[in-house]
């Protein structure tokens, strides 16, 4: 069994922040900068700076001060570079995790399961993603002018932190599953939402068939980041290996942005799915039993022109909102 059931591990608090172009799209959120450097010399210095706002908020939020028991979480740069520079010095327990754009997701997981195991009773998990930063590691720097192919995706600038623990709240995290990594051949580094659909679809139908549900059971499913020609391609493979027919159902990564905005398949990035979940379906209050599928490719420049195909992990999350 890759599913688990929680009974005392809940959602009591998050944070986030948006950047230049998601300002511009489809959402609200309460923290925005309309500067990729956010007042800083480096990209770099600017992602660190995002994601040191979210848990410097929480913290204060909270009077956690030096009570942090457990911060997991990861970033798309380098040896996850900036989330371990965001936490130098703050003397916090500290996981690094890395799934790509599944980070979120399985950070959720890890934090969940040492709360229900009664190991801790209350941690954080943080993940960000920044255009510039991304872009330039797995395709070609801005500068550099390069054409995008349609079917591409444009790399989500933000941070985002979420506080869980034993005490009830209205947002419970009622159980999970863990996905396998999937490769169905693809090498096209352009084409994520075909790398990763499969792995998806397979990561829902076990969630499913390991908890004994039906597709609506749930009153919502998101993916993310399939972008728009992702999300056609995973409903089409799971009508087509599972008879699965979803009432509720939309990709986080494709309504992120407007479509007069360029960016071609929507979003990308571990945080396109926190972004989504906390500044608007939470905000809705219009679901009670939430699913999400947080997707990530699982390559590296070095890989890709190794000319390897593209592994990629899909984990399953179950939101239960009173």
């Amino acid at each position: 069994m890759s599913s688990f059931k929680y009974n005392n591990v809940y959602l009591k608090d998050y944070e986030s922040i948006a950047g230049p172009e998601e300002v511009k799209g489809n959402l609200e959120y309460q923290n925005t900068t309309n500067d990729y450097y956010f007042g800083e010399e480096k990209i770099e210095d600017a992602e660190i700076k995002m994601q040191n706002l979210c848990l410097n908020n929480i913290i204060k939020r909270n009077k956690l001060n030096n009570k942090v028991e457990l911060l997991v979480g990861g970033d798309l740069i380098n040896q996850i570079a900036i989330t371990s520079y965001n936490i130098v010095n703050r003397h916090i327990p500290f996981l690094g995790l890395y799934n790509a754009c599944a980070t979120f997701n399985e950070s959720l997981i890890v934090l969940a399961n040492f709360i229900e195991s009664k190991m801790i009773n209350s941690g954080l998990a943080i993940t960000s993603s920044h255009n510039l930063n991304a872009e330039r590691q797995y395709r070609f720097p801005i500068e550099y002018g390069s054409p995008k192919k349609c079917y591409t995706t444009f790399t989500t600038t933000g941070a985002a932190c979420a506080y869980l623990t034993n005490e009830a709240t209205n947002i419970k995290i009622e159980s999970a599953t863990i996905g396998p990594v999937v490769d169905y051949g693809i090498k096209d580094a352009s084409n994520m939402g075909a790398v990763m659909a499969p792995s998806a679809a397979e990561t829902l139908h076990k969630h499913l068939t390991e908890l004994n549900r039906d597709i609506n059971y749930y009153d919502l499913i998101i993916t993310g980041d399939l972008g728009k020609f992702g999300q056609e391609l995973f409903l089409k493979l799971i009508k087509q290996d599972y008879n699965y027919l979803p009432k509720n159902y939309y990709d986080a990564a494709s309504i992120l942005y407007k479509d007069n905005q360029n960016t071609f398949q929507g979003g990308s990035g571990p945080v396109v799915v926190p972004l989504v979940l906390f500044n608007k379906i939470l905000k809705d209050k219009q679901y009670q039993k939430i699913l999400i599928l947080a997707t990530g490719s699982l390559h590296n420049t070095l890989m890709v022109n190794l000319k390897k195909s593209i592994p990629s992990i899909t984990h399953a999350v179950s939101i239960e909102v009173k």
